[in-house]
């Protein structure tokens, strides 16, 4: 009986739910009380005055000659870059997970951006691959980073590509976006060539908001894209 009263004494009453959480009158909690007791807030990001040099060529060079050559009556119908995805497939992540994690590290080097982990969509039981399973990753790029990772990519990493003859221009998938692909990422010089240990292929594909092929193919060999003749 003694060891039943101490048990039942010992037991607090529970919370019943939607009571705050917090002190003893609710308020805020023991680490809140130690900064003074208030929450933190978080600050406002701060705008810069920064803009690409690509956007800027763009804005007072590329838009006229676009709309000269389409006949364009609007200035909204000249097609623009919108976006450039990054993706990097690690096959050899399926036996050892640290090789996706040190290629997502330098993929963030490369694009300037965190990159996210992509994950398999369903079991293969002959590549021995699970549902879930890290098998490489990828970056969306938008807006300034787009325009400073196309800067880099024309003007330095393509270059500096192994008996580079030039793009293939019909790469297009109709509807106006461009892929190409690069056999070894270490071209960029972001990435340290000593620090490097696998070697792996970087697949970039430009969507933009033409809606052909001839003038996605215009807009881009106005940024310098290195076409095959």
């Amino acid at each position: 009986m003694a060891d039943t009263q101490q048990q039942s004494e010992g037991k607090k009453p529970k919370q019943p739910q939607g009571a705050p959480r917090g002190g003893k009158d609710g308020g805020a909690t023991k680490g809140q009380e130690a900064k003074g007791g208030e929450p933190k807030v978080k600050k406002p990001r701060e705008r810069s005055d920064y803009v690409a040099r690509l956007k800027t060529h763009y804005e007072q060079i590329i838009r006229g000659e676009l709309s000269k050559k389409f006949g364009y009556t609007n200035r909204m119908q000249v097609p623009t870059i919108t976006k450039i995805v990054l993706n990097m497939g690690i096959g050899e992540g399926v036996a050892d997970r640290k090789k996706v994690d040190n290629a997502a590290g330098d993929l963030s080097l490369i694009a300037g951006q965190k990159a996210v982990i992509t994950k398999s969509r369903k079991s293969i039981a002959t590549y021995k691959l699970r549902d879930g399973q890290a098998i490489g990753c990828k970056v969306t790029l938008r807006k300034a980073r787009m325009y400073d990772f196309l800067d880099r990519l024309v003007n330095i990493a393509l270059p500096r590509v192994r008996d580079f003859r030039g793009l293939n221009p019909k790469s297009f998938d109709g509807r106006g976006n461009y892929s190409l692909g690069i056999k070894e990422y270490t071209v960029f010089p972001e990435i340290d060539f000593d620090k490097v240990t696998d070697t792996w292929g970087l697949d970039i594909t430009v969507c933009t908001s033409a809606r052909s092929d001839d003038e996605a193919r215009a807009l881009l060999t106005a940024f310098n894209f290195p076409f095959r003749q």
